[in-house]
Protein backbone atom coordinates (compact mmCIF):
# COMPACT_ATOMS: atom_id res chain seq x y z
CA UNK A 1 0.00 0.00 0.00
CA UNK A 2 1.71 3.48 -0.97
CA UNK A 3 1.48 6.04 1.97
CA UNK A 4 0.08 9.05 -0.09
CA UNK A 5 -2.16 7.35 -2.27
CA UNK A 6 -4.30 4.02 -1.20
CA UNK A 7 -4.67 2.01 -4.63
CA UNK A 8 -6.45 -1.41 -4.62
CA UNK A 9 -8.30 -3.54 -6.90
CA UNK A 10 -11.73 -4.95 -5.93
CA UNK A 11 -13.93 -7.20 -8.56
CA UNK A 12 -13.04 -4.82 -11.76
CA UNK A 13 -13.32 -1.52 -10.15
CA UNK A 14 -9.79 0.61 -9.11
CA UNK A 15 -9.99 2.64 -6.16
CA UNK A 16 -7.71 5.76 -6.14
CA UNK A 17 -8.24 7.35 -2.49
CA UNK A 18 -5.83 10.43 -1.60
CA UNK A 19 -4.14 9.63 1.28
CA UNK A 20 -2.69 12.85 3.27
CA UNK A 21 -5.77 13.56 5.10
CA UNK A 22 -3.26 15.27 7.76
CA UNK A 23 -2.28 17.68 5.04
CA UNK A 24 -5.76 18.02 3.45
CA UNK A 25 -4.50 15.78 0.71
CA UNK A 26 -2.24 18.34 -0.45
CA UNK A 27 -0.59 16.85 -3.57
CA UNK A 28 3.02 16.82 -3.28
CA UNK A 29 5.83 15.10 -5.85
CA UNK A 30 5.47 11.63 -4.38
CA UNK A 31 1.98 11.75 -4.33
CA UNK A 32 1.47 12.69 -8.01
CA UNK A 33 3.76 10.26 -8.96
CA UNK A 34 2.03 7.49 -7.39
CA UNK A 35 -1.36 8.71 -8.89
CA UNK A 36 0.38 9.03 -12.51
CA UNK A 37 1.39 5.26 -11.90
CA UNK A 38 -2.25 4.12 -10.51
CA UNK A 39 -3.59 6.07 -13.42
CA UNK A 40 -1.36 4.54 -16.24
CA UNK A 41 -2.30 1.42 -14.22
CA UNK A 42 -6.34 1.79 -14.43
CA UNK A 43 -5.91 2.88 -18.32
CA UNK A 44 -3.88 -0.19 -19.41
CA UNK A 45 -5.32 -3.13 -17.12
CA UNK A 46 -8.06 -4.98 -18.92
CA UNK A 47 -9.17 -6.50 -15.39
CA UNK A 48 -10.30 -2.77 -14.16
CA UNK A 49 -13.67 -1.77 -15.83
CA UNK A 50 -14.33 1.24 -13.84
CA UNK A 51 -12.16 3.39 -11.25
CA UNK A 52 -13.39 5.63 -8.45
CA UNK A 53 -11.20 8.49 -7.59
CA UNK A 54 -11.81 10.21 -3.52
CA UNK A 55 -9.77 11.32 -0.53
CA UNK A 56 -9.60 10.48 3.03
CA UNK A 57 -11.04 12.21 5.79
CA UNK A 58 -12.38 15.66 5.94
CA UNK A 59 -11.04 16.90 2.34
CA UNK A 60 -10.57 15.89 -1.29
CA UNK A 61 -7.79 17.48 -2.06
CA UNK A 62 -6.70 21.35 -1.03
CA UNK A 63 -4.30 21.94 -3.52
CA UNK A 64 -0.24 21.47 -4.04
CA UNK A 65 1.47 20.88 -0.77
CA UNK A 66 2.54 25.34 -0.13
CA UNK A 67 4.43 24.01 2.42
CA UNK A 68 6.87 22.18 -0.05
CA UNK A 69 7.04 25.34 -2.07
CA UNK A 70 8.28 27.70 1.24
CA UNK A 71 10.84 24.65 1.49
CA UNK A 72 12.29 24.90 -2.36
CA UNK A 73 13.18 28.07 -1.96
CA UNK A 74 14.74 29.35 -5.11
CA UNK A 75 13.89 25.93 -6.87
CA UNK A 76 10.36 26.60 -6.44
CA UNK A 77 9.31 27.21 -10.10
CA UNK A 78 11.24 23.89 -10.98
CA UNK A 79 9.29 22.19 -8.11
CA UNK A 80 5.95 23.51 -9.52
CA UNK A 81 7.11 22.64 -12.89
CA UNK A 82 7.43 19.12 -12.19
CA UNK A 83 4.87 18.57 -9.84
CA UNK A 84 2.22 20.50 -12.35
CA UNK A 85 3.74 18.27 -15.10
CA UNK A 86 3.50 14.89 -13.67
CA UNK A 87 -0.42 15.57 -12.35
CA UNK A 88 -1.56 16.26 -15.45
CA UNK A 89 0.10 13.41 -16.99
CA UNK A 90 -2.08 11.44 -14.38
CA UNK A 91 -5.52 13.52 -15.12
CA UNK A 92 -4.93 13.10 -18.67
CA UNK A 93 -4.43 9.42 -18.64
CA UNK A 94 -7.44 9.25 -16.37
CA UNK A 95 -9.51 11.02 -18.75
CA UNK A 96 -8.59 9.72 -21.67
CA UNK A 97 -9.07 5.65 -20.42
CA UNK A 98 -11.23 3.83 -22.13
CA UNK A 99 -13.15 2.86 -18.52
CA UNK A 100 -15.50 5.25 -16.78
CA UNK A 101 -14.34 7.92 -14.01
CA UNK A 102 -16.34 8.27 -10.85
CA UNK A 103 -15.18 11.23 -8.90
CA UNK A 104 -16.35 11.43 -5.43
CA UNK A 105 -15.92 14.48 -3.81
CA UNK A 106 -16.31 13.70 0.24
CA UNK A 107 -14.92 17.14 1.39
CA UNK A 108 -13.84 20.51 0.57
CA UNK A 109 -11.64 20.69 -2.70
CA UNK A 110 -9.57 23.77 -3.61
CA UNK A 111 -6.76 24.38 -6.47
CA UNK A 112 -5.27 22.21 -8.13
CA UNK A 113 -7.87 19.69 -5.97
CA UNK A 114 -10.74 21.42 -7.78
CA UNK A 115 -9.14 21.17 -10.83
CA UNK A 116 -9.15 17.36 -10.00
CA UNK A 117 -12.41 16.95 -8.76
CA UNK A 118 -13.88 17.90 -12.49
CA UNK A 119 -12.14 15.26 -14.56
CA UNK A 120 -14.64 12.31 -13.87
CA UNK A 121 -17.42 11.12 -15.98
CA UNK A 122 -19.60 11.32 -13.42
CA UNK A 123 -18.91 13.66 -10.60
CA UNK A 124 -20.42 12.50 -6.88
CA UNK A 125 -20.42 15.64 -4.15
CA UNK A 126 -20.77 15.28 -0.44
CA UNK A 127 -23.51 18.32 0.30
CA UNK A 128 -21.06 20.09 2.89
CA UNK A 129 -18.73 20.09 -0.03
CA UNK A 130 -17.06 23.20 -1.12
CA UNK A 131 -14.80 24.36 -4.29
CA UNK A 132 -12.61 27.35 -4.49
CA UNK A 133 -9.82 28.07 -7.21
CA UNK A 134 -7.58 29.52 -4.28
CA UNK A 135 -4.51 30.64 -6.71
CA UNK A 136 -4.93 34.03 -6.79
CA UNK A 137 -4.54 34.29 -2.60
CA UNK A 138 -1.05 32.79 -3.22
CA UNK A 139 -0.27 34.87 -6.41
CA UNK A 140 -0.55 32.11 -8.96
CA UNK A 141 -2.42 31.19 -11.97
CA UNK A 142 -4.40 27.91 -12.20
CA UNK A 143 -3.37 24.71 -13.54
CA UNK A 144 -4.63 21.35 -13.01
CA UNK A 145 -6.93 22.08 -16.19
CA UNK A 146 -8.80 24.65 -14.85
CA UNK A 147 -9.10 27.15 -17.47
CA UNK A 148 -9.48 24.34 -20.13
CA UNK A 149 -12.55 23.20 -18.07
CA UNK A 150 -14.45 26.10 -16.70
CA UNK A 151 -15.10 28.18 -19.88
CA UNK A 152 -16.39 24.47 -21.26
CA UNK A 153 -18.61 24.27 -18.11
CA UNK A 154 -20.20 27.10 -16.88
CA UNK A 155 -19.16 29.33 -19.81
CA UNK A 156 -16.52 32.06 -20.13
CA UNK A 157 -18.16 35.24 -17.95
CA UNK A 158 -18.74 32.74 -15.54
CA UNK A 159 -15.46 31.01 -15.10
CA UNK A 160 -13.77 34.41 -15.37
CA UNK A 161 -15.88 35.44 -12.02
CA UNK A 162 -14.84 32.11 -10.59
CA UNK A 163 -11.19 32.24 -11.23
CA UNK A 164 -10.53 36.13 -11.11
CA UNK A 165 -12.26 36.45 -7.64
CA UNK A 166 -11.75 33.34 -6.26
CA UNK A 167 -14.93 32.46 -6.04
CA UNK A 168 -16.01 29.83 -3.00
CA UNK A 169 -19.28 27.74 -4.68
CA UNK A 170 -20.70 25.33 -2.15
CA UNK A 171 -21.90 21.85 -3.57
CA UNK A 172 -25.23 23.03 -4.43
CA UNK A 173 -24.01 26.03 -6.30
CA UNK A 174 -21.70 23.95 -8.06
CA UNK A 175 -24.55 21.59 -9.54
CA UNK A 176 -26.51 24.72 -10.61
CA UNK A 177 -23.33 25.54 -12.21
CA UNK A 178 -23.23 22.48 -14.44
CA UNK A 179 -19.47 21.66 -12.70
CA UNK A 180 -20.76 18.16 -11.39
CA UNK A 181 -23.16 15.66 -11.32
CA UNK A 182 -25.15 15.06 -8.35
CA UNK A 183 -25.30 15.98 -4.45
CA UNK A 184 -25.51 13.92 -1.66
CA UNK A 185 -26.08 13.86 1.79
CA UNK A 186 -22.87 12.76 4.00
CA UNK A 187 -24.49 9.54 5.25
CA UNK A 188 -25.57 8.52 1.86
CA UNK A 189 -22.56 9.09 -0.42
CA UNK A 190 -20.66 6.00 -0.82
CA UNK A 191 -23.47 3.83 -1.21
CA UNK A 192 -24.86 6.02 -3.55
CA UNK A 193 -21.47 5.96 -5.66
CA UNK A 194 -21.31 2.07 -5.23
CA UNK A 195 -25.06 2.22 -6.63
CA UNK A 196 -23.86 4.41 -9.91
CA UNK A 197 -20.50 2.07 -10.12
CA UNK A 198 -22.79 -1.11 -10.15
CA UNK A 199 -24.93 0.22 -12.93
CA UNK A 200 -21.66 1.67 -15.10
CA UNK A 201 -20.42 -2.15 -14.78
CA UNK A 202 -23.56 -3.93 -15.54
CA UNK A 203 -23.52 -1.42 -18.75
CA UNK A 204 -22.20 -2.65 -22.45
CA UNK A 205 -18.22 -0.61 -21.15
CA UNK A 206 -16.78 -1.24 -24.64
CA UNK A 207 -19.88 1.61 -25.81
CA UNK A 208 -19.02 3.66 -22.51
CA UNK A 209 -15.62 4.25 -23.61
CA UNK A 210 -16.20 5.02 -27.10
CA UNK A 211 -19.09 7.45 -25.98
CA UNK A 212 -16.15 8.99 -23.69
CA UNK A 213 -13.90 9.60 -26.41
CA UNK A 214 -16.51 11.43 -28.75
CA UNK A 215 -17.75 13.44 -25.91
CA UNK A 216 -14.13 14.59 -25.70
CA UNK A 217 -13.37 14.58 -29.15
CA UNK A 218 -16.45 17.03 -29.78
CA UNK A 219 -14.67 19.71 -28.32
CA UNK A 220 -11.97 20.26 -31.42
CA UNK A 221 -14.31 18.81 -34.07
CA UNK A 222 -16.48 20.06 -36.58
CA UNK A 223 -20.27 19.49 -36.90
CA UNK A 224 -19.53 17.24 -40.58
CA UNK A 225 -16.27 15.56 -38.99
CA UNK A 226 -18.14 14.37 -35.68
CA UNK A 227 -20.89 13.41 -37.49
CA UNK A 228 -18.13 10.72 -39.23
CA UNK A 229 -16.77 9.96 -36.24
CA UNK A 230 -19.53 9.04 -34.85
CA UNK A 231 -21.00 6.75 -38.18
CA UNK A 232 -17.67 4.69 -37.87
CA UNK A 233 -17.79 4.60 -33.84
CA UNK A 234 -21.11 3.15 -34.02
CA UNK A 235 -20.66 0.83 -37.32
CA UNK A 236 -17.33 -0.51 -35.27
CA UNK A 237 -19.01 -1.26 -32.35
CA UNK A 238 -22.26 -2.84 -34.00
CA UNK A 239 -19.61 -5.93 -35.29
CA UNK A 240 -18.53 -6.45 -31.61
CA UNK A 241 -19.80 -9.52 -29.88
CA UNK A 242 -21.06 -7.22 -26.82
CA UNK A 243 -22.98 -5.10 -29.01
CA UNK A 244 -24.35 -8.23 -31.09
CA UNK A 245 -25.17 -9.82 -27.92
CA UNK A 246 -27.37 -7.11 -26.82
CA UNK A 247 -28.76 -6.26 -30.30
CA UNK A 248 -29.73 -9.98 -30.06
CA UNK A 249 -31.51 -10.07 -26.24
CA UNK A 250 -33.41 -6.65 -27.10
CA UNK A 251 -35.01 -8.44 -30.03
CA UNK A 252 -35.74 -11.36 -28.10
CA UNK A 253 -37.55 -9.69 -25.06
CA UNK A 254 -39.18 -7.47 -27.31
CA UNK A 255 -40.53 -10.78 -29.36
CA UNK A 256 -41.64 -12.20 -26.18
Amino acid sequence: MNRELHFEIKQGVAYLRLNRPEHGNAINLALANQLLQAAMQCHHDPEIRCVILTGTGRFFCVGGDVADFVQADQNTSILINELASTLHLAMSSLMRMSKPLVVMVNGITAGAGMGLSLIGDLVIVDEKAKFTPAYSAIGLSPDAGLTWQLPKLVGMRKAQEILLLNQTLSAISALEYGLITEVVSSDQLETRVQDLVNQLMNSALPALGQTKQLLWASHQNSWTSHLEYEAEAIANLSSEVTAQERIHAFLDKKRA
